[in-house]
């Protein structure tokens, strides 16, 4: 009886259907999926298809914004009750409040530009004792980035009175006693994909150079909570691609020749060029790490939803991670505590906390110490370092550090295959400009463009897509057995191995480091990869070895330029 009526409601709801496609047309699109239909089933195909076609139609109709992500949302873990945001609540890095007595006795510098490359801690230090203003410091950093940029092309927005009067109630705060901690008054940037209320956000296309929002991203409240002063919106590869954006390229501060990399461009050639102390990414496939590894940035791609990406452009919503570039890995630390989810729920469906992970530890790399890893079991993928072996040696430094190397053999997966995913939703998420014609005004143009990439996705059969996430699903289950059977707390990797697209398809959080410099004076770079959740123990890990090194020390002579 239910069925008659059911397909009654459905006719007299159905919208007009298209005309059917013709029995060629049908067969080309099956040839596209892969598939070879016989005349038959072409002829019983033709009515459904042109049904179909309308009801695409009327979703495509149908209002949304970029901020508006699907029901279903990758989760790395299965049962969240049994986890724990590792960074998620303050004081959990073990983190003292006031910055170290010597820090605190340090001398003002007669010239400010020294400050450009110190630490944040040692910066933190002046600030507390208000050797510095948090006034002079904005002043300064700003004027570091106006006279910078003319190489650089890092800054879509600078926020001069924003930041200006940011650090002024730092200040006043700091006469009435109230310190909020390391970030007080500290300069940053943030790449142009974060929104903050009353300023253009622009993702790097002049498509959306008038854009703005009404409310600041997440990440951008939480600085402001720790007291950081914003300087400048930073720029991006337009849509979150590469260093190209509507204002030119971004370039590396050691080689100006070179674009920076992206597609957080600015935010790393920022950093590298000591105009902020730390500048705010993003990471959807290397996004963080690349440029990083161009500019010499020691920076952390935090577990997937760890730090809250509302108020961001959306390009992949099960892939997209926000997190610190810096120049050190312990000031990557400290931001991140500043930034990740502090009980409150992520906008797109991340459920809180959770409870104490039982493997959860507090780092204690803020005593000071010689650093030391002894017995800790470190991993790492044999053949990707013997194909490396300017990488070699970072296994030589863990080993005199007292570290257990183990080789290890990764997840065997068609991962770059598998980046249909990520095809998929980046289409979704710019269909409108695909429909419309406006992604003629992109910027790059190329077969590697977005345009072209965005075209070429819509191709992409839903079957398929879903197919490869759960692919992804057990491609996660094997990786997090592999930390569990190999009693490993981490893996050490050259950057641009296979541990770049599985951690990023998994949401593993990753280290990543300058380990020396090519021939050329530009710097490499290696990355350690954690397990889901213990980004903690994987900065513990990575500040130990950083430690044994000076190459973050190293920094570009752009006033020599």
């Amino acid at each position: 009886m239910w069925i008659p009526l059911l397909l009654a409601v459905l006719q007299d709801s159905a919208p007009t259907s298209r005309p059917a496609p013709s029995p060629e047309v049908l067969r080309h699109a099956g040839e596209v999926a892969g598939l070879d239909f016989t005349d038959a089933e072409l002829a019983l195909m033709r009515a459904g298809v042109g049904d179909q076609m309308s009801s695409l139609a009327a979703l495509r109709a149908f209002p949304l914004s970029n901020s508006d992500g699907p029901a279903l949302r990758w989760r790395p873990i299965a049962d969240p009750r049994g986890h724990a945001w590792a960074t998620q609540e303050r004081g959990v890095f073990g983190m003292e409040t006031l910055p170290r007595m010597d820090l605190l006795e340090r001398d003002r510098p007669a010239n400010l530009d020294e400050l450009a490359f110190w630490s944040i801690r040692e910066i933190a230090a002046l600030v507390r004792t208000r050797k510095v203003a948090c006034v002079e410091l904005a002043e300064w950093s700003l004027m570091r980035l106006e006279r910078l940029d003319t190489k650089l092309h890092a800054v879509v927005t600078l926020m001069r009175e924003r930041a200006l009067e940011q650090a002024r109630t730092r200040d006043s705060e700091l006469e009435k006693g109230i310190y909020r901690g390391y970030l007080h008054g500290i300069p940053y940037g943030a790449k142009d994909l974060l929104a903050v209320s009353g300023f253009p956000t622009t993702w790097g296309s002049r498509i959306f150079a008038t854009q703005e929002f009404e409310e600041d991203a997440d990440v951008i409240e939480r600085l402001n909570e720790a007291g950081a002063v914003l300087v400048a919106k930073l720029s991006l590869g337009e849509l979150a691609m590469g260093d190209q954006w509507f204002g030119g390229t971004t370039r590396n501060p050691w080689q100006l020749e070179q674009g920076s990399s992206g597609s957080s461009a600015g935010s790393a050639s920022a950093v590298a060029a000591g105009c902020v102390w730390f500048a705010i990414g993003s990471e959807t496939l290397g996004s963080i790490v690349s440029p990083s590894t161009r500019c010499g940035c020691s920076s952390i791609r935090p577990t997937f939803d760890l730090v809250d990406t509302r108020g961001a452009m959306a390009l992949s919503w099960s892939m997209d991670k926000l997190g610190p570039l810096c120049r050190s890995v312990e000031d990557a630390a400290i931001v991140l505590q500043a930034i990740v989810h502090r009980q409150r729920p992520n906008s797109r469906g991340t459920p809180g906390a959770h409870g104490p992970h039982p493997r959860t530890r507090i780092p204690q790399f803020w005593r000071d110490s010689e650093p030391a890893l002894a017995g800790v079991r470190i991993g790492y993928p044999a053949e990707s370092f013997e194909n490396s072996k300017r990488d070699q040696p970072v296994l030589e430094d863990l080993r005199r550090l007292g570290a257990e190397l183990v080789p290890v053999e990764l997840p065997d997966y068609p991962v770059w295959d598998m980046m249909v995913i990520l095809s998929a939703e980046a289409a979704c998420a710019f269909d409108e400009l695909t429909r419309d014609g406006r992604d003629e005004q992109m910027v790059d143009q190329s077969q590697d463009g977005w345009p072209n990439l965005f075209r070429i996705a819509r191709l992409i059969p839903a079957t398929d897509y879903i197919r490869a996430d759960r692919m992804r699903a057990k491609l996660k289950q094997e990786l997090e057995a592999l930390f569990r059977d190999a009693k490993i707390e981490a893996i050490v990797h050259p950057s641009f191995g296979p541990l770049l697209g599985i951690g990023n398809l998994t949401g593993n959080p990753t280290v990543v480091a300058p380990n020396g410099f090519a021939a050329d004076g530009t710097p490499h770079s290696i990355s350690f990869t954690g397990d889901l959740y213990e980004d903690t123990r994987l900065l513990d890990i990575a500040r130990n070895w950083q430690l044994s090194t000076a190459h973050h020390e190293r920094h570009p002579q752009l006033d020599a330029k």
